[in-house]
C-alpha cells in the first residue's frame, strides 16, 4: 500500500477527515464523534490529494451537488462491501430502511448484520449511511450523532442550506 494522506476540514456539521492515497479516498469521518481517533502517525497531512473531494463536498453542503464522483478505496467484507454498495444506490433526497438493504442483498434476516456494516462504513456522506432509517421512519444511530443525520437529511429534501 502507497502513503496514506490526510487532511481535515471544517463543514457545516463539524470538522471532517478525509485519508485516502493515490488510489482514492478511504476515509471520511468526523472528528469529533464519540469514537474519537487521532489521525494515524503514519500518516501524511497534505491536503492537495484531496482537493476535488473537498471541493465536491462544498457544492453538496451548498445543495449543488446530489452525486459525488471520486474514486473509492472501500476494504471491508465482501459482506460490508454488498451493504456499501447498494447505500451508494440510494438516490439523494430520499431514505430506506435497513430491511430494504437485507432485502436487496438477498438476504432479510440480516437486518442487524446491515446495520453494523452501515455503521462500519468507512466514509460517511459520500457513501450515504445516513440515508438509512429504521423501517418505522425514526432515525436511528449515525456515526456523527443524530442531530447531523437530521441536518444531512434535512438538506437533501431542500429544507436546510447549510452554505
Amino acid at each position: 500500500m502507497s502513503q496514506l494522506c490526510y487532511t481535515e476540514i471544517e463543514s457545516p456539521i463539524g470538522p471532517l477527515r478525509l485519508v485516502g492515497d493515490e488510489n482514492g479516498l478511504r476515509q471520511l469521518s468526523f472528528v469529533e464523534c464519540r469514537r474519537k481517533r487521532r489521525p494515524n502517525p503514519e500518516w501524511k497531512e497534505d491536503a492537495k490529494p484531496f482537493a476535488a473531494a473537498i471541493r465536491q463536498l462544498r457544492e453538496y453542503f451548498a445543495g449543488k451537488r446530489e452525486k459525488f464522483d471520486l474514486p473509492l478505496v472501500l476494504d471491508g467484507t465482501p459482506f460490508q462491501l454488498s451493504v456499501w454498495r447498494n447505500l451508494r444506490k440510494i438516490p439523494y433526497g430520499e431514505t430506506v430502511s435497513y430491511l430494504h438493504i437485507a432485502r436487496k442483498i438477498g438476504n432479510p434476516q440480516a437486518v442487524r448484520a446491515v446495520g453494523l456494516a452501515n455503521g462500519s462504513n468507512p466514509i460517511a456522506i459520500i457513501v450515504p449511511c445516513h440515508r438509512v432509517i429504521g423501517s418505522d421512519g425514526s432515525l436511528t444511530g449515525f456515526g456523527g450523532g443524530l442531530p447531523t443525520k437530521q441536518k444531512l437529511l434535512a438538506l437533501e429534501s431542500r429544507q436546510l442550506r447549510l452554505l
